[in-house]
């Protein structure tokens, strides 16, 4: 504790008074803040010895649960309390909306009406901390002047007190939390007469109540009669504790909202085997009276068909949510996301139809839906500005869950809906929230008209939150592969040139691992009388990778358009790949093209031999010289082989993905290659390589690619 001043100044008063342990500080400042302002909860944060960290020293009001999750926090976190303390200003939530916008951590966490002050506690030269207040959900969405002035003005003088603490080296000491007084044994005492204790007992009703923490305080007999726990059993205890079939987070989840929020709540609950007892929670700021009563409606609907086990139903089962949170993990593609909510979700909650939203450019993008016969009344919204007075933009601005039991109550909130229709009756509008910020929009759409009780919307919002992180893996591995795609192919030849005497095709096929990206390369280039064609493979399968690749390529089609010879051609590219300072290597095979003589001048720098296919339908593996891969050696030197090429004779280049894979042994794959090829007849070049390829897909069907594949087929025509 600090000392509090007797009114004597500092100067007069003798170092052993200013020193002396007085009245707690922090705990009186909060009550006079709180109460001046009327709030119902609030908080005292200090900064830590020399770290950048506010640490809860003192909490009023809720229990420190309630706020377990922030009772030390970094000055950079995104909640109120930091960012006052980091930027010296006050910070104002003014309601659930706010919060889910501005700081959706602590909404997902306290998805409750309520609005929140956060002030710093700071002199002009010191940060000290701050102070958070809050108000039921019922306070005006602006804070008043008087409350701003009375708060700043409170916190200001808290500040002036701290720090002349500090200069008299008095460190604050820990403060009890001003919660409501314990309990006080005994129906009587409770209540206050003894007459009134025999009132209450008389009431057909059960009447609990509780203090903050949710423990009992009070119960009578109709109450301990409706839940089947005597009131020995009851007494002290936290209600959910005591009641075994209350034993849910949904329920306690109702205790909290109505303490946080200062509204009346309610929920109804099953007692075994079949009796649906209602709970109305009644809060003020001191605890809950809880008023119980069977719930008949309820019981009557469901008498027909209790739950077998005698134990409540839940929507869905801890093993379903696993099983969700591991097939999410494996969810890869967006549309892979869509797919298993589909699987998955929409089947356990009874939705027969479902959309996933998200946003681009300040517009509304549908990313995937399942369950519409028409899927124009879905695309339709594609492309909407979020602005529009829609229900999935606002979900998507504001990270608020929205729920519409029937048609008439979407329609009377949004009109614009009545010219969309698609068929369906109810919906749940999930926000998809990562990382603290809406990523998307799960819509789930329901045949029937559906009430959404708050245990199934408790439900809803949790699943949301597997579907968000999963989401936001997808869209960031979907823009990844996008842009892979697009480099490979703004690095591969779009079309091969048509030269006179040669026929050519050529195909790229990417491996089922990393980025689907990588450095295999060929090209065809045209020379003065004569043709040249290059196939490489730089390894690697990500974008350096990839813009080595292109370099190589280029490097190649300028020394050829000097008019290198082939084996001059090679060293060049060798001495560049060297001189770039890369720590990747680079096959390569290159060929010089004489079709008017009949002829082809070959490089190879530790890539695979190519096939030749004659015109009598024989294949041989051409066994050419060779040096090193590229970017090893920069002495190296690359011999050529001449080999005949007769009109109608086809020459297959390759990269090893083609023919190597694990447990596949080269010589055999090559050698059914070959054999492929003799089979293949004359056909045209493009269905060849179409065949080649698949032919390699289905051989290896339910297998990963680890590497890509580059495919060039020339044939010398008459």
């Amino acid at each position: 504790m600090v000392g509090v001043s007797d009114g004597q100044s500092s100067a007069q008063a003798p170092a052993a008074a200013r020193t002396q342990v007085g009245r707690p500080l922090l705990s009186l400042a909060l009550a006079s803040m709180m109460d001046e302002v009327h709030a119902h909860s609030g908080a005292v944060y200090l900064m830590a010895p020399d770290q950048p960290v506010l640490e809860m020293a003192v909490m009023a009001g809720l229990p420190r649960a309630f706020a377990a999750p922030w009772e030390r926090v970094g000055l950079s976190a995104p909640i109120p309390v930091a960012d006052a303390a980091r930027e010296r200003r006050l910070v104002w939530v003014g309601g659930e909306e706010a919060m889910a916008r501005h700081y959706p951590r602590i909404a997902v966490v306290l998805p409750y009406p309520f609005a929140l002050a956060a002030v710093p506690v700071a002199t002009e030269s010191t940060v000290h901390g701050a102070v958070f207040v809050t108000w039921p959900g019922a306070h005006p969405p602006e804070l008043s002047d008087h409350e701003r002035e009375h708060l700043t003005a409170a916190c200001d003088r808290l500040a002036v007190r701290l720090e002349r603490a500090a200069e008299l080296s008095i460190p604050p000491h820990p403060e009890t939390d001003m919660l409501a007084s314990p309990l006080v044994g005994g129906i009587a005492g409770t209540l206050g007469t003894v007459e009134a204790a025999r009132m209450v007992s008389r009431l057909p009703y059960g009447l609990v109540s509780l203090d903050l923490h949710g423990r009992v305080g009070f119960v009578n007999a109709a109450a301990a009669e409706l839940l089947n726990v005597p009131v020995s059993r009851l007494l002290g205890t936290q209600l959910w504790a005591s009641v075994p079939w209350l034993n849910d987070p949904v329920y306690e989840d109702r205790y909290r909202a109505a303490l946080l929020s200062q509204h009346t709540t309610s929920f109804v609950a099953l007692r075994p085997p079949g009796e649906w007892l209602s709970f109305r929670l009644y809060p003020s700021t001191t605890g809950l009276s809880v008023r119980i009563t069977r719930s008949r409606a309820v019981s009557e609907m469901n008498r027909s068909a209790p739950p077998p086990d005698g134990t409540p139903s839940r929507l869905v089962t801890m093993s379903q949510v696993l099983d969700l949170a591991s097939a999410l993990t494996e969810a890869v593609g967006v549309q892979d996301v869509v797919q298993l909510v589909a699987d998955e979700i929409a089947p356990a909650v009874g939705s027969q139809a479902l959309v996933v939203l998200g946003s681009q450019a300040n517009r509304l993008r549908v990313l995937g839906h399942r369950g519409y016969r028409d899927a124009h009344v879905v695309e339709q919204f594609d492309g909407m500005p979020l602005s529009e007075p829609m229900p999935g933009t606002k979900v998507l601005r504001t990270g608020v869950p929205a729920f519409f039991e029937s048609r008439e109550q979407l329609e009377r909130l949004y009109p614009a809906r009545l010219a969309t229709p698609d068929g369906f009756a109810a919906w749940a509008y999930l926000p998809l929230i990562a990382q603290g910020r809406p990523v998307g929009t799960c819509v789930l759409s329901f045949a029937e008209p559906h009430p959404f009780p708050t245990e199934e919307r408790a439900v809803l919002t949790s699943l949301a939150g597997l579907i968000a992180q999963a989401l936001e893996r997808a869209l960031l591995y979907d823009a990844k592969h996008r842009l892979a795609h697009g480099l490979q192919e703004a690095l591969l030849p779009h079309s091969l040139p048509s030269l006179p005497g040669i026929e050519a095709a050529g195909r790229y096929v990417p491996a089922t691992q990393g980025m689907d990206i990588g450095g295999d390369f060929y090209d065809l280039v045209r020379t003065q009388g004569m043709a040249a064609a290059v196939i490489g493979d730089v390894q690697g399968h990500n974008v350096t990778a990839a813009g080595l690749m292109g370099q190589v390529r280029t490097a190649v089609r300028a020394y050829t358009a000097v008019g290198q010879a082939p084996e001059e051609v090679m060293r060049s590219t060798n001495r560049l790949l060297l001189d770039l300072g890369s720590d990747l290597f680079a096959s390569c095979l290159y060929l010089r093209l004489d079709p008017a003589h009949g002829r082809a001048v070959m490089s190879r720098a530790g890539h695979p031999p190519p096939l030749l296919r004659r015109p009598d339908g024989r294949v041989r593996v051409l066994d050419l010289a060779g040096g090193p891969l590229l970017g090893i050696d920069a002495s190296a030197v690359y011999p050529t082989t001449e080999v005949a090429l007769a009109p109608g004779s086809l020459l297959v280049l390759y990269t090893d993905g083609l023919v190597e894979s694990p447990g596949t042994d080269f010589e055999e794959a090559l050698a059914d290659l070959g054999r492929r090829l003799a089979d293949a007849g004359d056909q045209p070049l493009d269905e060849l390589a179409d065949s080649l390829i698949h032919q390699e897909r289905h051989h290896r069907d339910g297998e990963e690619r680890l590497d890509d594949i580059a495919l060039l087929l020339i044939r010398a025509v008459g």
